[in-house]
């Protein structure tokens, strides 16, 4: 077993830690030798944290809820929180953090609320993630679009985000995908600290098909999506088929394909 999967099993939950602790504990992560491996790390610190949807937020005005937070996450946040984690000194997690989270200063109408059109291009854009869909997926990769429109944005889940008009983008957004009946086969020859994304069935009013994020773990049982659950309440590694399996039976909106991305660094200015 490498060190570094040593510090992983190791660590304490985030929670748990004093501010001097989780000091040390951060500081610890940037001895990690790939960003790959730190992602893997700082998640551990995230295993049975408890679910709760939307738990950060920008402090203040509409969504009053703290930049950064230890004792709850969803499923985008943990991976948020936790990339930050990967790549910044504990002195930097906020702006890190809200690199990763906002296109501008921290505020809700900054905040990249859509993932097709706005946490995963932009980010891409950042080099801060690269898709490797395609390298895992083979010949199998299909692909995966959403169309959105001014229209998209009046319908009710468009309408409940409140965006001005500015940032209400649209566009046609395409996607490599691994399907959902091979990913699990695919992905058992990935290296874990990948993040993965879910992509269901298309409903064309809604401003988004991604219903879910997590990252990769590799086990001896096979490859687990490390995931902050709604079903299980918690942060938990779940077998990859078994996720994919109770999903593929949501009827209209089952699970199409999943993509994955790696956590990079942009490059030097």
């Amino acid at each position: 077993m490498t060190p570094w999967v040593l510090l992983a099993l190791a660590a304490a939950p985030w929670s748990s830690l004093s501010d001097a602790e989780r000091g040390e504990a951060m500081g610890r992560l940037q001895t990690l030798p790939t960003l790959r491996e730190r992602l893997l790390a700082a998640t551990d610190g995230f295993l049975g944290t408890p679910y709760v949807l939307s738990p950060l937020g920008e402090g203040a005005g509409r969504d009053a809820d703290p930049l950064v937070r230890w004792d709850a996450v969803d499923c985008v946040t943990m991976v948020e929180q936790a990339l930050a984690l990967s790549t910044a000194a504990p002195e930097a997690l906020v702006p890190a953090l809200t690199a990763l989270r906002y296109d501008g200063p921290a505020h809700w109408d900054n905040r990249l609320h859509v993932m097709e059109s706005q946490w995963l291009p932009v980010n891409v854009q950042r080099g801060l993630l690269r898709d490797v869909t395609r390298t895992y997926g083979g010949a199998q990769t299909t692909e995966g679009v959403k169309t959105i429109s001014k229209a998209t944005w009046k319908e009710k889940v468009g309408l409940q985000l409140g965006l001005p008009e500015a940032k209400q983008t649209v566009g046609r957004y395409v996607f490599d995908l691994i399907p959902a009946r091979v990913a699990a086969e695919k992905l058992a020859r990935a290296p874990a600290g990948l993040v993965v994304v879910v992509f269901r069935a298309d409903r064309p009013h809604w401003v988004t098909r991604i219903s879910h994020v997590g990252v990769l773990v590799q086990t001896e049982k096979g490859p687990m999506l490390r995931h902050a659950s709604r079903s299980f309440k918690k942060v938990v590694d779940e077998p990859l088929g078994r996720y994919l399996t109770r999903n593929l039976d949501f009827g209209a909106w089952t699970i199409e394909g999943l993509a994955v991305f790696e956590p990079t660094l942009p490059p030097a200015p």
